[in-house]
């Protein structure tokens, strides 16, 4: 039987919430060194792949709801994204105040090698993670 880690949960219960956080960091630290082989910073890794997943057009302030960041750091990360090639900038027709952001052709191949391996990793994680959220859902279910 559990022993009490604290004030009314059982041991398990923070047990199955850092197994699953392990898995997390352990997917995280992985696409944070992909990333990097490529070139890559992770936040702009994450930003590529938030406005290649939108469907529309996606502008700064988006890139900041997406990234949990402010929008003048997300206008900083863009001008160093649109600088370094990866992304241009689109006045959009119906109020030009607007910019509208696409994928270059380099950003998009780079984008491509990188979800392909992670795709990859998360099937080989798949099943730890499924096991920590199994085991979260079960206590749970107990408390």
């Amino acid at each position: 039987m559990d022993s009490d880690a604290g004030p009314g949960l059982p041991r398990e219960s923070y047990a199955a919430i850092a197994a699953f956080r392990l898995e997390l960091r352990r997917f995280l630290a992985f696409s944070e060194a992909a990333a990097g082989k490529v070139g890559l910073p992770a936040q702009q890794h994450q930003a590529l792949l938030a406005i290649a997943g939108h469907d529309g057009a996606p502008t700064v302030g988006f890139v900041a709801e997406q990234l949990l960041i402010a929008p003048q750091t997300a206008a900083e990360l863009v001008s160093r994204m649109v600088e370094k090639g990866l992304l241009t900038k689109t006045a959009e027709a119906q109020d030009r105040r607007r910019m509208a952001l696409t994928l270059t052709p380099q950003a998009a191949a780079l984008l491509q090698r990188l979800t392909t391996a992670h795709l990859e990793e998360l099937t080989t994680l798949e099943p730890a993670l499924a096991r920590a959220l199994d085991r979260m859902r079960r206590r749970r279910a107990e408390v």
